[in-house]
């Protein structure tokens, strides 16, 4: 009886897992379309020029940034504008989806370490941008096992913006 409760618990967690993994693969998907839509930002290779480039932990009371322009209710006639607003938009509800979810997006020619692991360290360089993201996770005795902040990126995900022609 206590093998199945064991059992049970750790499908559960498994689970959850497998949905948190799956919210983040479709979160990255969308945020490479948006940056796809709005390349002539998305292709900069500075964060002051690019608001797609970030890097931020989404806890429960991180405050995200309100655009200077509602682009929902006044539209947005600068390309820099709607990349803000996507991106504002993009994190809350990441942050309302996963927990405690770190996500940087960045230009990095090698993602992964020389035995094959992700990284949070980027090279800043290159034309590709990489978003990596994490989320705090515990293990089925209900204790931390993985900190968004602290552990490797667990989903890696190349975002392609297109050219600048």
């Amino acid at each position: 009886m206590l093998g199945a409760v064991g059992m049970q618990a750790t499908a559960m967690q498994s689970n959850k897992e497998a949905r948190n993994q799956a919210a983040a693969t479709t979160f990255a998907r969308e945020l490479a379309e948006k940056m796809r839509g709005n390349h002539t930002v998305a292709i900069k290779t500075t964060t002051a020029d690019n608001p797609y480039l970030f890097d931020t932990t989404l806890g429960a009371s991180a405050t995200i940034a309100t655009p200077a322009v509602n682009c929902f209710i006044d539209g947005c006639l600068i390309v820099k504008d709607a990349a803000t607003w996507d991106v504002a938009d993009w994190q809350g509800r990441v942050q309302a989806a996963l927990p405690t979810p770190r996500v940087k997006v960045c230009f990095d020619k090698d993602p992964f370490d020389s035995a094959g692991k992700p990284r949070w360290d980027c090279t800043d360089d290159g034309d590709i941008s990489v978003l990596k993201m994490s989320w705090t996770r515990k293990n089925t005795a209900g204790t931390l096992e993985f900190a968004a902040s602290t552990g490797a990126p667990v989903v890696v995900v190349t975002l392609t913006a297109g050219s600048s022609q």
